[in-house]
């Protein structure tokens, strides 16, 4: 049986044991109300000249009769004001239960942008809005898992157009097989790259990248990534600046704070023009080691600096991708920095270069 005439049969069950038992109260109590009464005028009646008993027995029939008469009225009265209200609640919550049932029935069957009318303030409009609540979750994962595949598709194109392109061209004997083995060897590369950055950035969205945390001396840190970018700067002509005072050493994984720094100066350098500056700086904040990578480039539109942290998003998307990286860089390097107790934002306008901050626990 379904909900709304379960619900009715249910209402009219209790208005049928309500009358019941409002009938069978009435007959038992009501003599205890108006026996003083029949006594004082029966004890009248005597003084008149009638039997005082055969007086009681008529006015107690009487009143019983009335009291029975007046119920059999107002019972269907009262009878339809309760079957009206007792349909009127079950035909809302059937009402109600209908459109979950519904919205539930298109969220098997993958309409995610169902909603549901959140109307009163009971625990069924609560509902209502946890179902949007979950509808909507659940359209955002949908809408990540559709660009996820086309940005994957686009990424993967370009390299598979190439390595098409070279293997024909080595057919035709227009590029000899050791130069196209180099480009072959590039664009494979390439796409190896992207899968690995693929698996990670999918570990860290997931919580599942191994962390390896200790005591980390971040000079030395500092240090590593001047000396592994001194030589692509020079070669750029940017200048690279560190600077680190005496610091307190910080709770990190190692190899992923390297990576972070690493991935934040390859786009400083890739963003900033020759003759320009790029500044790495490590300060002490409380219980926190604050770190800033300054560069003096083209800036970030106010429009896009929400978004520069998500997959595959290129502020301007006409750069080719060795230009532009894989476009997941920036969305693993915060996973990373959050994995390990931190934050990273960034901040910048037109025309005035960019500054990309994160923090880090300390040992303390």
């Amino acid at each position: 049986m379904r909900f709304f005439p379960r619900l009715l049969l249910s209402n009219l069950l209790v208005i049928l044991l309500a009358v019941t038992g409002m009938f069978i109260t009435a007959d038992l109590l009501a003599p205890t109300f108006y026996r003083g009464h029949v006594q004082h005028m029966a004890e009248m009646m005597g003084m008149m000249g009638g039997s005082p008993m055969d007086t009681k027995q008529e006015l107690e029939k009487g009143l019983h009769t009335t009291l029975v008469r007046a119920l059999l009225v107002a019972l269907p009265i009262g009878g339809t004001l309760a079957l009206l209200t007792a349909w009127l609640i079950s035909r809302n919550l059937g009402r109600s239960v209908q459109l979950l049932d519904e919205g539930s029935r298109a969220l098997a069957q993958g309409n995610y942008a169902r909603r549901l009318p959140e109307m009163g303030q009971d625990e069924l409009s609560d509902l209502a809005h946890n179902f949007n609540v979950l509808a909507g979750a659940l359209e955002q994962v949908e809408q990540g898992r559709v660009e996820l595949i086309g940005n994957v598709a686009h990424e993967l194109r370009a390299p598979l157009a190439a390595l098409r392109g070279y293997a024909d061209a080595m057919q035709d004997k227009v590029m000899t097989p050791e130069h196209a083995a180099q480009a072959m060897n590039r664009e494979v590369g390439a796409m190896d790259r992207l899968v690995r950055d693929l698996s990670l950035v999918s570990r860290v969205e997931a919580g599942k990248v191994e962390l390896h945390l200790k005591a980390v001396d971040p000079q030395g840190l500092l240090q590593m990534v001047r000396e592994r970018f001194v030589t692509p700067f020079e070669e750029k002509g940017v200048q690279l600046r560190v600077t680190a005072d005496a610091l307190p050493t910080i709770k990190a994984d190692e190899e992923r704070t390297l990576q972070v720094l690493t991935n934040l100066l390859s786009n400083a350098l890739r963003h900033t023009p020759p003759r320009g500056s790029v500044t790495v700086e490590a300060q002490s904040a409380g219980q926190f080691l604050h770190f800033s990578v300054v560069d003096s480039g083209a800036g970030i539109a106010a429009e896009h600096l929400p978004h520069i942290f998500e997959r595959f998003y290129r502020v301007d998307p006409a750069r080719s991708r060795s230009e532009s990286g894989s476009g997941v860089g920036l969305t693993i390097a915060k996973g990373l920095i959050e994995a390990m107790g931190g934050e990273m934002w960034a901040v910048s306008q037109t025309g005035q270069g960019s500054v990309f901050l994160f923090t880090l626990p300390t040992e303390e």
